[in-house]
């Protein structure tokens, strides 16, 4: 047991903060970025969703490549060359000259971002034993809460007193303060016997992953899925990644055991997390325009709104194993799936003049679900791979939760999109029809094409938030349905209460007791 493990465990919290914080900056920073110079980049709305989707498509594409690499090479040199390549690339994207120069950027960021992310919770289940590691991957998910809360409130911020690419050089001091003490801190673990190397398996599981992944991200843009071109890119993703499961149980050498996925246990919970972020990821992208465009707040307050939700997740993800321990793995997964549903569905309710203290109160809900999903999930998979394989299984959990979220946000946002324009369409028959095609995009396309036809303009903006509170209402039934079906699958597979939890919450109780 290493005697420094609760500050290495605070350093590996900074890592992850500065990852996850970036993308809950940029949310906010949407509707800056996308005014024109000097105040923005004048970004259109599909440069807006490439800046994003180049972080979540090269993301996507490495994590398993690079939960290999520091299981073979060690997991603090892909930690501390990660956590660099991140700095370096935060630090150019603040001084992008136009769109095309900050998507290059992101997608730097992403490749850094890439081998932080599973190096983390790697480092993690190697330097605290078994009976600790609940409570510790109940910290480190705690830390995405503080991460969440921390984006938007430091994104709003910064946007009222700095210019745009501030809230991308606000990494870089945290990058130079995490490489210190890492190299101070946080010791190297590797895999004892990484056997051969595997480049045909890893060149299938980056190119079917990208496929796959820039197939749903196309889906979404065109919100279209039958389009020839998506139904081709996301065939041949399913189709290499299939190849690479063929050629994974062939090898003597395999990079990924598939073995692993025939326990139904470590199955379900890599389910539960890809389908918890598919449902949660669409609705933070539909949840940014509905307070900052419908109801007018700027990107502070915004920000602000999200503190319930952070909070949630800060309370209880560290306390979520003692709910394990006296209830089980399935009951606890269920009921947080069950929860976020029910809090989803609350969105098809809410309108222009929703008290906000309800928003609130729905966040806060939502934070304590994730809570409960995140960390049994967590230490299911974690501990169902031998200790010298938790790169690989850290990565694993983070390609499913990537790829659900990509999902989520292209086939929830391409709901989106379709709900909205068939609702603002009949408002926007007097306009050009080159202005026409272009405001049906969005609420923030109408809404800017309103404020430069002046007083005439006036007149969209009721149908656009109306237009607009219908597709969300659409958009959050969809996810809540694919949060139930999260909450199905746990159920009849997650395993119940077992006696070891039952001998811990004894032992939970007998400690109090004393105390």
């Amino acid at each position: 047991m290493h005697r420094r493990r609760w500050a290495i465990l605070g350093v590996l919290m900074l890592s992850l903060l500065i990852v996850v914080l970036d993308n809950s900056i940029l949310n906010v920073a949407i509707k800056t970025i996308s005014t024109p110079a000097p105040v923005g980049l004048g970004a259109t709305q599909s440069q807006i969703e490439w800046a994003i989707n180049a972080y979540t498509l090269v993301f996507a594409g490495l994590l398993f490549t690079s939960g290999l690499i520091g299981d073979r090479l060690g997991r603090k040199k892909v930690l501390l060359g990660g956590i660099a390549v991140f700095g370096i690339g935060s630090a150019l994207a603040a001084e992008s000259g136009s769109p095309g120069q900050l998507i290059a950027y992101r997608a730097l960021m992403a490749l850094g971002a890439a081998f932080v992310m599973p190096a983390t919770l790697a480092v993690l289940m190697n330097v605290f034993e078994r009976e600790e590691q609940p409570k510790a991957i109940g910290i480190w998910a705690g830390g995405v809460g503080l991460a969440i809360a921390i984006g938007p409130i430091t994104g709003g911020a910064l946007l009222d007193h700095f210019w745009w690419g501030s809230v991308f050089f606000i990494n870089v001091p945290i990058v130079i303060i995490a490489l210190v003490l890492m190299v101070w801190l946080v010791p190297d673990s590797r895999d004892p016997r990484p056997g051969r190397l595997d480049p045909i398996g890893v060149v299938l599981s980056v190119v079917g992953l990208v496929l796959l992944v820039y197939g749903i991200i196309k889906g979404g843009q065109l919100a279209d899925f039958t389009d020839p071109t998506v139904l081709a890119t996301i065939g041949a993703g399913v189709v290499v990644l299939a190849a690479f499961v063929v050629f994974e149980k062939r090898s003597d050498h395999p990079s990924l055991d598939v073995s692993y996925f025939k326990n139904k246990v470590f199955s379900s919970a890599m389910a539960a997390i890809a389908l918890v972020f598919f449902a949660l990821m669409g609705v933070t992208f539909f949840s940014v325009f509905y307070t900052q465009s419908v109801r007018g707040y700027s990107p502070l307050q915004s920000g602000l709104l999200m503190l319930p939700l952070a909070a949630a997740q800060m309370i209880f993800a560290p306390r979520a194993r003692l709910v394990v321990q006296r209830f089980g793995n399935k009951a606890t997964t269920t009921a947080g799936l069950v929860v976020i549903a029910g809090t989803l569905a609350a969105f098809a309710t809410f309108d222009a003049d929703t008290p906000i203290w309800l928003l609130e109160v729905i966040f806060f809900l939502m934070g304590t679900g994730m809570a409960h999903i995140m960390t049994p999930t967590s230490v299911v998979i974690m501990q169902a791979l031998p200790r010298e394989k938790a790169g690989s299984a850290s990565a694993l959990s983070n390609t499913f939760r990537q790829v659900g979220g990509a999902l989520g946000i292209a086939v929830l946002g391409s709901v989106l999109a379709t709900a909205y324009r068939n609702g603002i369409e009949d408002k926007l028959a007097a306009l050009p029809a080159g202005l026409r095609d272009k405001a049906g995009d969005s609420i923030e396309a109408t809404l800017g094409i309103a404020q430069k036809l002046g007083p005439q303009g006036k007149l969209l903006v009721g149908p656009a938030d109306d237009a607009f509170l219908h597709a969300m209402h659409v958009t959050a039934f969809w996810g809540a349905g694919v949060a139930l079906i999260g909450a199905v699958i746990t159920a009849l597979y997650l395993p119940g209460r077992t006696r070891a939890d039952e001998q811990e919450n004894e032992e939970e109780e007998l400690v109090a007791a004393l105390d």
